[in-house]
């Protein structure tokens, strides 16, 4: 059986229709590229003469995590200039002497670290980005590592941090000359947009402060508070982009991040705790995909998945927060698109599917 495009777009066309998400990309690929795609919708609906684009640009929020966080830190590992296991504050004077100096590389990816959950900044810390970064590095666990999986955004500030402490770069200039600049990953960039690239951007949350709906600025709050680059989100990208960075992960070369460092992140670290983790990737939920589809989401409306077994990726972009930070309308959708890519057999031809 071959994939189902026509249930694909049916399902993010009744997306639309319910008022999910104004409008969604999608693509299903494998190592040679992109074998079906799709757009529906509308850009803005306000707008209704400016259609889903298969180049609209996306805040694609968390998936910062993967793309310029965990891929970046895979750098940084199979160069040889950080060890997993090796505690942090035996080798980054910043840590040493605070709480997080007992925590690990491999503790942050796979959310074990202990950390705090909370992570409003600017309420915690101020509004001074060095102020931010101290109060960070050095307040109190919330327990002792390795004894729970508890998510949370700081494990990803913090790992930016570190990367720009090995690397001594800012990330945003660490995540495009290591990752997104070699894979041709051309119109991936931390924001603000510039001028001429935001009418092509999806409109996310309304901004109580402007009334408007914000487009080209990072919906994130604290990556806005941080000037736009943080490891929490802040990154914006395009369907082709991430279908590169995807083919690359099925087929990796000397451009990035490499085999090894894939294989060891798309394979449970956690054993018996749960949720399960891998590096920063989880197993997508459903019956029979544990250990064998992977995802990672973003809180405006995007998310990707790669099974290595079936050597397929899928993604879906859509500006969901437009309308609503309700989850369970998308989760609905995530859950029967992943059904249709992962479970309906064999690629299919070089199909698409553009309106």
């Amino acid at each position: 059986m071959t994939l189902d495009t026509a249930r694909i777009e049916q399902l993010l066309q009744a997306g639309v229709r319910d008022r999910v998400y104004p409008g969604a990309v999608w693509a299903v690929g494998d190592a040679g590229g992109t074998t079906a795609s799709g757009a529906v919708g509308l850009l803005d609906p306000t707008r209704p003469d400016e259609p889903m684009r298969l180049d609209t640009v996306f805040d694609i929020a968390s998936l910062t995590k993967i793309v310029a966080v965990w891929a970046v830190i895979g750098t940084l590992v199979e160069e040889g200039k950080l060890q997993l296991h090796t505690p942090l504050g035996a080798f980054w004077p910043e840590v040493a002497g605070h709480p997080l100096a007992q925590v690990t590389t491999h503790e942050l990816l796979t959310h074990t670290a202990g950390l705090p959950l909370r992570a409003n900044l600017r309420n915690l810390y101020g509004t001074d980005p060095q102020d931010i970064r101290d109060g960070v590095l050095h307040e109190a666990l919330h327990r002792a590592p390795s004894q729970a999986v508890e998510y949370t955004d700081r494990a990803a500030l913090i790992l930016g941090y570190l990367a720009e402490y090995l690397a001594g770069q800012p990330l945003d200039l660490l995540a495009a000359s290591r990752v997104w600049e070699p894979l041709g990953m051309t119109e991936t960039r931390f924001g603000p947009l510039p001028a001429a690239v935001v009418p092509r951007c999806a409109p996310t949350e309304r901004d109580e402060e402007t009334g408007t709906h914000l487009q080209g600025t990072a919906h994130d709050f604290s990556a806005r508070l941080l000037g736009g680059t943080c490891g929490i989100a802040g990154t914006f990208s395009t369907l082709d982009d991430l279908t590169r960075f995807l083919q690359h992960m099925l087929a990796p070369t000397q451009a990035a991040f490499g085999r090894t460092w894939i294989c060891d992140s798309l394979r449970i670290h956690t054993g018996e705790l749960t949720p399960a983790r891998g590096l920063f990737w989880h197993p997508a939920p459903g019956t029979g995909l544990r250990d064998d589809v992977w995802v990672h989401y973003g809180f405006t409306g995007t998310g990707m998945w790669i099974s290595p077994r079936q050597q397929r990726w899928a993604i879906l972009l859509t500006n969901k927060l437009y309308f609503t930070r309700d989850r369970e309308p998308l989760t609905a959708v995530r859950d029967s698109y992943r059904e249709s890519v992962f479970t309906d057999g064999t690629l299919p031809g070089r199909a698409r599917a553009d309106r």
